[in-house]
């Protein structure tokens, strides 16, 4: 099966975006995402849905996107994600992103967005959402690479200021060396308290 291409972006006007994020679902951590305007005649080789890429690979390709694209990074914290859900939370990381992107482009903005997945932010900009999109759609790839990056070390950050969780290795994901440790040292300001497992050990 081929990677992904500009076929979904041909069908639209110039210029287009994507939009992916990375986080939905950790027990810790916020949720990142990140919007991206390639150049499609300086658009980086070997980009791919960041869940094939190796943590090497995907750190070169997010200098290369940061280096030859327009690129905006949207941040939804674990108090947001504890207050308003983490759908809603998501839906609000992809709007700042693009909010970000259209600063970086300076002031111009998106004739299209094209989001990873099947549901689509409110926001002023025309939007398509596009199901196994970081498969399929370079700009969105692209965008999973930066959100991917972006957040992985943001937890290797958390890690070195709340260890035990083995965050530089689970990422925030409910392992069963991150319950265990959980279990054992009780939530950290970065847990998302109203995840189950955080929810039900608070309950204790």
């Amino acid at each position: 099966m081929s990677g992904p291409d500009f076929r979904i972006e041909r069908g639209h006007p110039a210029p287009i975006v994507g939009v992916d994020e990375a986080g939905r679902g950790p027990l810790a951590g916020p949720v990142v995402a990140a919007a991206v305007l390639l150049n499609r005649r300086r658009t980086p080789k070997g980009v791919d849905d960041s869940k094939k890429l190796c943590a090497r690979r995907r750190a070169d390709l997010y200098g290369e996107i940061c280096a030859k694209a327009v690129v905006g990074v949207g941040i939804a914290s674990v108090a947001e994600i504890d207050t308003i859900n983490i759908y809603h939370a998501t839906m609000l990381a992809m709007a700042r992103a693009v909010d970000a992107l259209v600063i970086a482009a300076g002031g111009a903005e998106p004739s299209m967005v094209l989001v990873d997945g099947n549901a689509l932010p409110k926001w002023r900009y025309p939007a398509t959402a596009v199901v196994g999109g970081d498969a399929l759609c370079l700009s969105i790839a692209a965008a999973s690479i930066v959100a991917k990056h972006e957040r992985d070390r943001m937890m290797l950050d958390y890690d070195a200021a709340h260890p035990g969780y083995g965050w530089s290795r689970n990422k925030g994901y409910g392992t069963a060396a991150h319950l265990a440790a959980l279990n054992s040292l009780g939530p950290s300001p970065i847990h998302r308290r109203s995840f189950a497992p955080v929810r039900q050990l608070l309950l204790i």
